[in-house]
């Protein structure tokens, strides 16, 4: 890879650190804290995490709609969003956190999908796919940076003071990708020759419908593992440090999975990534230690951001002239889980006084999603050779 891909790289990855793992999950790490300060419920905690996530379903929808500029549509938003994860430092409204939850969804849905979907074709245009991996890191880098800040900034300058320092940092974040993509192009928007591709056929409504499942039960973790882990007295010190070891295990998830993917069949990858995060959620459970809990964390890291690689990459190479489409699809179905994953858990939380109900239902869901993955998976194949052997 010549410099100027590595830039074009370096500034997607720079894109992801900002919108996903700090926009969009650097709540995790903060949430204990603001809910000791203000007083939060975890059913209130678990609203701030949805409006994140409707915001997100909003921006992966319109993301889909939108083919031209994409490189300034990018940028603009990037800047919102840094300003949504300022706006919770400053504000002292539960309604305005909403509203900031919201944006910074949007933003973050919009972010992610156009910048996945322009580097993927820009990195195949310039037979460079196997770097694809790597672009997803920026999750694993962002989740590990709050991680690693937040307790620093909480300590000098309480919850506020994480938001405002996370702004800063991704305010140099989104400059620096100012000066690496200056020379990047936006896509050109060609007509494609030849027969039009059916999209929503064969396996693709089943993977995309477990993918919307895995959304819904992951997501539970992504948001109560930090408070979680602060709400056992012996664990409490480690709390922080777990989002760092998430971090830790997201950043070089991506491309292993994708150099497993390229060696053996997908589904099976896929389904052995989805057995890995179904253990890591029952690890608290069996073993409220400190292995236990960071055993979670090292898993929830290594499958998360592994889910979302596998599936998207299988799904291109399924309908390799519906990118954006397919990436805006998959996006939306994951968003609907995740808005819903949260506020169920809040509930369980409330209701049965601790997060171990929280826990069994989202492994519970994430379960169903693997059967239903694998069910589809034979079915569609039987169908298909049923087709082809009458044609």
């Amino acid at each position: 890879m010549n410099r100027h891909h590595a830039r074009i790289v370096v500034g997607a990855i720079l894109f992801l650190v900002v919108a996903m793992g700090i926009g969009r999950f650097s709540l995790t790490p903060i949430l204990p804290f603001m809910r000791e300060a203000e007083g939060l419920s975890v059913e209130k905690g678990g609203w701030l995490a949805s409006a994140n996530y409707i915001g997100y379903f909003i921006g992966a929808l319109w993301a889909g709609f939108i083919v031209r500029n994409q490189k300034k549509g990018l940028h603009i938003n990037a800047w919102i969003c840094v300003l949504s994860i300022l706006g919770m430092g400053i504000v002292n409204n539960f309604y305005l956190w909403l509203f900031l939850r919201l944006i910074n969804g949007i933003t973050g849905g919009l972010i992610f999908v156009l910048t996945s979907s322009m580097l993927l074709d820009y990195l195949a245009r310039n037979s460079l796919s196997k770097w694809s991996g790597y672009v997803f890191s920026g999750i694993g880098i962002g989740i590990a940076l709050s991680g690693i800040l937040v307790p620093y900034f909480q300590k000098y300058f309480s919850w506020q003071g994480d938001f405002i320092g996370l702004s800063i940092l991704s305010t140099v974040f989104v400059l620096t990708n100012h000066f690496l993509w200056k020379k990047l192009e936006n896509p050109s928007i060609e007509k494609i020759k030849g027969p039009s591709q059916k999209f929503w056929t064969g396996f693709m409504p089943w993977i995309t419908i477990a993918y919307g499942f895995e959304g819904l039960g992951y997501i539970i973790t992504g948001t109560f593992l930090v408070d979680m882990i602060h709400e056992m007295p012996s664990l409490q010190n480690y709390a922080s440090y777990s989002w760092v070891i998430v971090g830790i295990g997201a950043i070089p998830s991506a491309p292993i999975w994708s150099i497993l993917m390229a060696k053996y069949k997908p589904i099976i990858i896929l389904a052995s990534a989805y057995i890995l995060q179904i253990i890591g959620i029952f690890l608290p459970i069996l073993s409220p230690t400190i292995f236990g809990v960071m055993g979670s964390a090292l898993l929830f890291g290594i499958t998360f951001v592994g889910i979302v690689v596998l599936t998207t990459s299988y799904c291109r190479e399924l309908y390799p002239t519906k990118s954006a489409s397919v990436v805006s699809t998959l996006t939306s179905y994951y968003a609907i889980g995740q808005i819903i994953g949260p506020i169920i858990a809040g509930k369980l939380a409330t209701y049965f006084g601790g997060y171990n109900s929280a826990l069994i239902f989202a492994g519970s869901v994430i379960t169903f999603a693997l059967c239903l993955l694998l069910f589809g998976r034979r079915y569609s194949q039987v169908k298909l050779n049923a087709n082809t052997s009458t044609a």
